[in-house]
């Protein structure tokens, strides 16, 4: 690969509502006593199966997981509702995710010294867009006033990987001459916070991330793409099924299986592997060893499988400095993940220094890009 495309900036947003892990189970703890209590009858007879009560400390020993950020907090923690309340905006009015998105693309385009000039492509790359058309990406191109075009990319956890190997292409082959690729994870209305083994996974923010020629960069941290990969292989282990066709159907919008759900152990058990195969392959294949890595930016879905993974591939457990954390703070972030590691640990790279951005999840879907700083 021409080791002209760049990463030239990354920003990060966050948002400013948190939720502890205490707080999430005080929460759902009076709401499965709740059921149970009203739900009594059944439960003696079998029809219905009591709601087991969860711990700050099963959470942290099943995920790694401390708190998370949300967009909304308000409705999340009340008994009477659980799930975000977010205001219902117009249509002349800015979307919820294009707000995240541009938050974040803004933040990038300033770390890559560029203006909406420099850009000629937008990519929102994510886990779920709040409508199906227009596309957010040509909202959030409209906001920021940039000429050209922009799409919307839907890979579950890999959306931020795939939306950059397009970005790669794009700059490589000419056909743009700057690229943002926009993670806006508004991922708390798809959780089942009645679910004790799910409803603690996932945050919210956004990352954006700048990809252009580095004939063009004026970054003081840019990164030369030495190669990008990606692969699917389909698995009904992670699923969320709620979609416009739910009103046809006639089928219970709020049910659990049109929410986020997954068989974690299958996942873990075939993700693990996969990831760190994936990993060695294209390592070996632009002729580099696992150990000239210095970092390992990888998706932030849950601490044991990054744990597992790394000492698969590096014979030990890595450590903090090769393999950022940031789950703990920000839970799982779908595709956003592996971008935050990134935005938070690549400035104390020195040049030549190599790294991989690594996502893995539904689908299945795996993808990664090598970068070397320059």
């Amino acid at each position: 690969m021409n080791s002209s495309v760049v990463i030239s900036g990354v920003g990060l947003w966050t948002p400013a509502n948190s939720i502890s892990n205490e707080e999430l189970v005080i929460s759902y703890n009076a709401w499965a006593d709740q059921f149970n209590q009203e739900n009594q009858a059944a439960i003696e007879t079998g029809e219905l199966d009591a709601k087991p009560l969860s711990s700050p400390e099963f959470i942290e020993k099943a995920s790694g997981i401390k708190s998370r950020y949300v967009y909304a907090k308000e409705g999340v923690l009340d008994i009477n509702r659980m799930r975000p309340l977010l205001d219902a905006r117009g249509d002349d009015e800015v979307s919820h995710q294009a707000e995240m998105a541009i938050f974040a693309a803004k933040k990038a385009l300033i770390a890559a010294n560029k203006t909406a000039a420099d850009i000629d492509m937008v990519i929102v790359s994510c886990a779920y867009t709040q409508r199906s058309y227009p596309a957010i990406a040509i909202e959030v191109q409209a906001a920021l006033g940039i000429q050209g075009f922009g799409f919307d990319m839907l890979v579950a956890c890999s959306a931020a990987t795939f939306g950059l190997e397009r970005a790669v292409d794009a700059v490589k082959g000419g056909t743009s001459k700057g690229v943002l690729v926009i993670n806006p994870e508004l991922t708390s209305p798809q959780v089942n916070f009645m679910d004790r083994d799910s409803h603690f996974i996932f945050g919210d923010v956004a990352t954006a991330v700048v990809v252009e020629s580095g004939d063009t960069c004026q970054s003081a941290h840019s990164f030369d793409v030495i190669s990008t990969k990606c692969v699917t292989s389909y698995s009904n282990n992670i699923r969320s099924n709620f979609g416009y066709t739910t009103r046809a159907t006639d089928e219970d919008p709020y049910a659990p299986d049109k929410l986020f759900h997954q068989n974690g152990r299958k996942v873990f058990k075939e993700v693990c592997p996969m990831a760190a195969d994936h990993i060695e392959s294209h390592l070996l294949s632009e002729g580099i060893q696992v150990s000239e890595l210095k970092r390992w930016w990888l998706h932030q879905a849950n601490l044991n499988m990054n744990l597992l993974i790394s000492k698969r591939l590096l014979g030990r457990s890595a450590t903090l400095e090769e393999a950022p954390v940031v789950l703990d703070e920000y839970a799982n972030t779908a595709s956003a993940g592996s971008i935050i590691a990134f935005a938070k640990f690549h400035e104390d790279l020195a040049a030549g220094d190599i790294g991989v951005i690594c996502s893995f999840g539904a689908g299945y879907s795996i993808g990664s890009l090598i970068l070397r700083k320059r």
